[in-house]
């Protein structure tokens, strides 16, 4: 099948290059001209792991290719829009100036019976007001959320564990439904649930999903503040909770909280959207959940500089990793960029270390110290805070080993992925985060 996808950032180019890979005959389209010209080389322009090689593959095979030219979506027969849809500057609602652009921009190369999905995160209420315009020539708009992980975007675009399509109670709408099933034929065929929707429902999946994973990441949080005032420890907490089927121990890591493009943004998105709906304090807990995430940030810094007497003003102090989370080299809103920005602002040396994201960070932060190599970014460090649980800091990083390279023995687990127990017992300052 012929596909056009309309947006080709992190979501677009792995759509594009996912949807390749299963046999359908790909054009990604975006404004800007480095990234196309880059994916039309073949080169990722971040990271993602195993996008590499099903984008080569793709354009190899002739099924995948690239353009800022918007007539190359006419013929197609679905065209996916998957543009950003950034926090407003001035405000926390999300910004639709991309995805209204985008819209605009197809309307001409639509046909009768072409299907637009909606892919991008969007207030609920904004595939209603689409509609009509896309209604108008003659094709139908669907919305289609995506549920990708970064780290694993590639496996969840291939194989999902879900797929759900939102669609106007009409004939077009369940004409729609027949040609996304046969887009998506190797996950349908397999099994995966197809939930059918109205178009509000689908919009309002994708945010609610967040919104319960943003919770509970910061109810385990919240009890890690109280465990720091009475000395209990909130990883054996979430493990004893977590055996309560009702509840689950997924997602229940006390840490510096979450960060990432999508998270911060849509749930602040969700909340600005129910105020505008007259419905805000059925989602106010959104707001408290906001500020108990930025808070954990604040008590990482405390422990470094409680640990360091007081003071880390002319300290070394070894920051690994950059990127938000391990398996990405994506900076939007770390927490670990952000501790680290607020140590150097309070007058460390400042040395950080990341596999993928040193560049990125740098980019954005260039007042600080970035090194390749781990253990070099170790070497005379007065502190180490773990910030990313990247295998070579968590599983591949002895204590003994850190103990040559170091000038202190302090290490602050901003991520409770360490064994406390081996850095104690190898001579460390250990401190966790909601750990006695």
């Amino acid at each position: 099948m012929k596909l056009s996808v309309i947006g080709c950032g992190y979501l677009g180019a792995v759509h594009a290059a996912a949807m390749a890979s299963i046999g359908h005959d790909v054009v990604g389209i975006d404004v800007d001209e480095r990234k196309i010209d880059a994916l039309s080389r073949g080169e990722a322009p971040f990271f993602e792991p195993g996008l590499q090689d099903i984008l080569t593959e793709g354009i190899a095979a002739g099924r995948l290719r690239f353009t800022t030219d918007m007539s190359a979506a006419q013929g197609a027969i679905v065209h996916f829009v998957g543009v950003g849809t950034p926090q407003q500057k001035d405000g926390y609602a999300a910004d639709l100036t991309y995805v209204n652009a985008a819209i605009d921009a197809l309307l001409p190369y639509l046909s009768p019976g072409d299907v637009v999905a909606g892919k991008s995160t969007v207030p609920v209420g904004t595939a209603a007001g689409l509609a009509p315009r896309v209604e108008a020539a003659g094709a139908t708009l669907v919305w289609n959320p995506e549920f990708l992980r970064e780290g694993w975007a590639v496996k969840d675009t291939i194989d999902p564990d879900r797929l759900v399509v939102g669609v106007p109670a009409t004939d077009a709408g369940a004409a729609a439904v027949d040609i996304l099933k046969q887009v998506y034929a190797p996950p349908v065929e397999k099994g995966t649930p197809f939930l059918v929707t109205d178009l509000a429902t689908a919009e309002l999946v994708k945010v609610a999903a967040n919104a319960f994973l943003a919770t509970k990441i910061s109810f385990i949080n919240a009890m890690a503040e109280i465990a720091e005032v009475v000395g209990a420890d909130v990883t054996q907490l979430a493990d004893a909770i977590g055996h309560d089927a009702r509840i689950g121990r997924k997602f229940l890591g006390a840490g510096i909280g979450f960060g990432g493009g999508c998270l911060p943004k849509d749930i602040r998105a969700f909340a600005a959207r129910a105020e505008e709906l007259g419905r805000g304090e059925s989602v106010a807990f959104l707001r408290q959940m906001d500020e108990i995430n930025l808070r954990r940030r604040d008590r990482a810094v405390q422990l470094v500089t409680d640990a360091l007497g007081g003071s880390v003003f002319k300290k070394n102090i070894t920051v690994l990793g950059a990127a938000f989370k391990p398996f990405s080299d994506d900076i939007r809103d770390s927490p670990a960029l952000d501790v680290a920005v607020r140590l150097h602002g309070l007058g460390a040396w400042v040395t950080i270390t990341d596999p993928e994201a040193i560049e990125n960070a740098k980019a954005k932060h260039p007042q600080l110290n970035y090194v390749d190599d781990r253990d070099e970014a170790l070497r005379g460090a007065d502190a180490v805070l773990v910030v990313t649980e990247w295998d070579e800091y968590r599983r591949q990083m002895a204590p003994e080993h850190v103990s040559e390279l170091t000038a202190g023995r302090i290490i602050v687990d901003g991520r409770n992925c360490l064994d406390a127990a081996a850095w104690r017992n190898a001579g460390w300052d250990y401190y966790g985060m909601g750990r006695p």
